[in-house]
């Protein structure tokens, strides 16, 4: 329907009627309504100036009288008051006295005539003389009376002509109030035009400037009705009114049309239907019209309105509401209603449809995006309620939670891993609580059978009921009315089931919603079996890397150590490190990091790991033991390139790896240093102090050919050696001098701390909320042996001088209380002396360490590397290092830069030596029957 908002629609709109332009564009026309009001208000201007010509006229006539009795009275009584008038009356020619006296008072007065008259009304004085003696032409009975006559009265001719004469007559009295004659003076009023004329242009300019006024009124009013009316005739008018009331009632689709008060202004047929209105609505406020709330607060409310649907009784109504003034502040409103009932029944399909849809996306953005089983459950509850179902609960079999493989005799155990939805009062099984289902549970049957199930009534589920009486009655009693139950399953796996609940406030489950429910749960399901997968792989990735991490610090006594690891949240990776002792008391530490995350890493970490422990008790300097893992990864990366190696197996390509190798010796308080590729270490001072070593930077593992650069610098005892991977200090928010000057500032005061304590506070201030690289972390504190435990000894080159180290030796262990390990260790030390004399080089020389261990060693000029054998039964020798292996619990040769090291260990237990309990006569008995059989 049309509407006509009072504006033209364009300029070039032509009127119904066949009448010219030019005789449109005339707005004076007297045959149009604004000709005839222009010709009215001529009328009435013309009236309004005539009528205020007359009222001057008369008004000015009016004045000039009362103007002139006021001068008038003024100038008889001023003539009749004079000091001689009463005296000239009673002399015996008074017209001789008093006639200059008259005409002097006429002339300066300005009144026409000035007349003495005695008591009889004869004149004395006159302005014309034959005129003396006359009778006075006038009224003096009063006047005889002691009062003022004031009276229009014609008399013979004046000076000032002829006109309506105003008189006034006062009595003269004598000195006792006696009258004794008359005074009357007089003006005669002339024709007023001289006093209205003036006044004339300004009452017709007032008249013109309104004629003016009221024709530029009309023109402009004529020219809006005509835009608001386009141009049509009151007939025209009249009949565009008829048609649009025809279309008005005959249209389906309803009106109202309210006014600024709020009342009902009209309302069409089809709104009559709609609404149920009585006949008699029209200029009703609307509140008074019994429409339902929402329809009576939307029309009452100044706010437009489109396509809002309402209900209506049985009806649902598409409300459009627009001001019938869009740029007033205030005004009425045009409501249509129209029937979309049947339109929306299709409509509301479509929208469940658009919504399903909507759903299913945002179950496959949210659900999955980690790969936590817990949380991915969580995401599909999450998802689920409360647009799907009012309660969701996710139940997993336990084995899937674990990220193992699931299997039939487990489905009865399942461990509830999610719940969603607004409805938390419910009474249902907790989070983590493993609830055994019975077999005519829908649980236990849609998982066995493997497809939905669908319990429209919950009060007549018998299974569900028997599950848990107690807990059913509660959940019945809260509203729960009914549940669709799907099996989750991927690769034809089961894994679990999802439980959809909906309560009394919400529309119970349709068929309809069962396959959406089986397709939300089969996207769910892909998402959990991808994240058991990854936990399965993680945890045995992070089982092989602790697996190949040390598990507990060796026995030593040169540092005091702690550690901490930290996977990465994406797998597992290849660092490690390692605090292996080395013989003399010395410890080696290792910090290294594999390229990549896996399982490929944790092995090659673990190989590298092996391979630095056979290094290390090879007794290498550092720089060659990184020489050789160089070597151990190029063989590696070969190993990897060849061409029968398995195709597209994680890791495959390029092993990248970083090492740092240090040994720290407790009695020199030296620690030897290289890297290769691996992040400088930090040292604390036992001052506080916090520096770098400044240990020269190498290539990375697996390049070859590049020599490894040895660092040596000493580290007092209470010294802190801080060894990390570039996990630490390394993250794509920050660079890498960032997470240094970090570093330093969290190991600020740690000497006073412990190494545990360094690394939690290290741990603390470094760790990012989100890793995406393993943390390794090592802090070892140095120790040194004392001087007291240290006992050095030169040896010169004659086997004569064995018996006098071998009485130093037993000094010192008398000294150290270890009285009972001296015969096994002079022997292990005389041996060793002999040894380093007749096959070495000088210069020789002996130490014992008492430590954990007692350590006896023994060095030379010689490169030659002594070797046990089995003597036979005609040797002199070749029985001294089967003496020592049996004596000492570990014995080895270490080389240096001027010989090498021939070194014994024997274990000590409560100041003891943990020798055999066999005693060394019967050593060399068994020794010499063996070789005499």
């Amino acid at each position: 329907m049309e509407v006509f908002s009072g504006r033209p629609r364009s300029p070039e709109r032509h009127p119904l009627t066949g009448r010219s332009r030019q005789h449109r564009a005339s707005p004076l026309d007297l045959r149009s309504a604004a000709g005839q009001v222009f010709l009215l208000q001529i009328v009435i201007v013309v009236l309004l100036v005539m009528a205020a010509v007359a009222a001057v006229v008369l008004q000015t006539a009016r004045d000039a009288v009362q103007r002139g009795r006021r001068e008038s009275v003024v100038a008889a009584q001023s003539f009749a008051s004079a000091p001689g008038t009463a005296e000239a009356l009673r002399s015996r020619d008074p017209t001789a006295v008093l006639q200059p006296r008259a005409e002097e008072v006429r002339k300066r007065t300005g009144v026409d005539f000035v007349v003495a008259m005695n008591t009889q009304g004869i004149r004395y004085t006159y302005p014309y003389p034959r005129e003396i003696g006359k009778k006075f032409v006038g009224t003096i009975a009063p006047a005889l009376k002691g009062r003022t006559v004031v009276e229009q009265a014609g008399g013979p001719p004046l000076p000032a002509g002829k006109g309506t004469a105003v008189q006034a007559v006062v009595p003269v009295t004598d000195s006792r109030g006696k009258v004794v004659g008359l005074v009357s003076a007089g003006i005669t009023v002339k024709d007023v035009a001289a006093l209205w004329l003036p006044q004339l242009p300004i009452i017709l300019g007032s008249g013109a400037a309104a004629l003016a006024l009221s024709m530029t009124g009309t023109t402009l009013v004529a020219r809006r009705l005509r835009r608001q009316t386009h141009g049509l005739a009151p007939a025209e008018l009249t009949q565009l009114y008829e048609h649009h009331d025809a279309v008005l009632h005959a249209v389906r689709e309803g009106v109202l049309i309210t006014g600024t008060d709020g009342r009902l202004l009209l309302a069409n047929d089809e709104a009559r239907r709609l609404l149920d209105l009585p006949a008699d609505v029209q200029g009703r406020p609307v509140r008074e019209l019994g429409l339902p709330e929402p329809i009576t607060r939307l029309v009452s409310s100044p706010e437009a309105v489109t396509d809002e649907v309402h209900r209506a009784g049985d009806r649902l109504l598409a409300v459009n509401k627009r001001p019938t003034y869009p740029q007033a502040d205030q005004g009425g409103s045009v409501v249509t209603l129209r029937d979309t009932t049947e339109l929306a029944v299709v409509s509301g399909r479509a929208e469940v449809a658009r919504e399903r849809l909507r759903l299913l996306y945002e179950a496959g953005v949210g659900i999955g995006t980690t790969l936590d089983v817990g949380r991915t459950a969580q995401e599909l509850a999450d998802v689920a309620a409360p647009e799907f179902a009012d309660l969701v609960t996710v139940d997993l079999l336990d084995a899937v939670l674990r990220g193992w493989e699931p299997t039939a005799e487990g489905w009865r155990h399942l461990r509830r891993a999610a719940i969603g939805g607004e409805q938390r009062m419910i009474p249902v099984y907790p989070l983590g609580e493993v609830i055994t289902f019975s077999r005519r549970t829908p649980q236990m049957r849609t998982l066995q059978e493997r497809r939905v199930l669908w319990e429209a009534d919950l009060r007549q589920a018998h299974g569900w009921r028997e599950q848990d009486p107690e807990r059913a009655r509660k959940a019945l009693e809260c509203g729960l009315r009914s549940l669709v139950t799907v099996p989750l399953q991927a690769r034809n796996v089961p894994l679990g089931v999802v439980n959809f609940y909906r309560t009394v406030d919400s529309p119970a489950f349709q068929p309809e919603d069962l396959s959406f429910a089986e397709e939300l749960a089969a996207r769910a399901a892909l998402a959990i079996d991808n994240a058991r997968r990854f936990t399965r792989e993680h945890a045995m990735a992070v089982t092989l890397q602790r697996s190949l991490l040390p598990r507990a610090q060796p026995d030593q006594d040169a540092l005091e150590v702690a550690w901490r690891y930290l996977p990465a949240e994406a797998g597992v990776g290849g660092d490690w490190f390692d605090v292996i002792p080395l013989p003399g008391a010395r410890v080696a530490v290792v910090m290294g990091d594999v390229v990549g995350h896996g399982l490929h890493a944790a092995a090659t970490m673990g190989r590298l790991r092996t391979a630095v422990h056979n290094f290390s008790t090879l007794d290498l300097p550092v720089d060659e033991v990184l020489g050789k893992l160089d070597d151990l990864v190029l063989s590696m990366d070969n190993e990897e390139n060849a061409g029968d190696a398995a195709e597209g197996h994680e890791g495959e390509g390029v092993t990248g790896a970083t090492c740092l190798y240090a040994v720290y010796d407790p009695v020199s308080e030296a620690c030897t240093m290289a890297r290769a590729g691996h992040p400088e270490p930090a040292v604390v001072r036992p001052d506080g102090t916090v520096t770098c070593p400044g240990v020269p930077a190498s290539t990375p593992l697996g390049l070859g050919g590049y020599p490894f650069e040895t660092a040596e610098f000493s580290l007092p005892q209470g010294s802190q050696l801080v060894l990390y991977t570039d996990g630490l200090v390394e993250d794509r928010t920050h660079d890498i001098d960032v997470g240094m000057e970090r570093l330093r500032q969290a190991l600020d005061g740690s000497e006073r701390r412990t190494p545990e304590e360094t690394c939690q506070a290290v741990i603390d201030a470094l760790k990012p909320s989100h890793s995406s690289d393993d943390i390794a972390l090592l802090v070892a504190r140095t120790r040194i042996f004392p001087p007291s435990r240290v006992a050095e000894w030169d040896v010169p080159s004659d086997p004569a001088v064995v018996p006098s180290v071998r009485a130093r030796c037993r000094e010192t262990l008398r000294e150290w209380g270890l009285e009972e390990a001296g015969f096994a260790t002079e022997l292990i030390l005389s041996e060793l002396i002999t040894n380093a004399i007749r096959y070495g080089l000088p210069p020789v020389s002996a130490r014992l360490l008492h430590g954990r261990c007692l350590i006896c060693e023994v060095s030379d000029g010689s490169g030659t590397s002594p070797r046990l054998r089995r003597a036979a039964t005609t040797d002199e020798g070749g029985r001294g290092l089967f003496l020592v292996a049996q004596f000492a619990q570990r014995w080895g040769t270490r080389y240096t830069t001027r010989g090498k090291v021939i070194w014994a260990e024997q274990f000590l237990h409560d100041g003891t030596s943990a020798t055999p309990s066999r005693t060394p006569v019967d050593f060399l008995l068994d020794q010499f029957d063996d070789l005499d059989t």
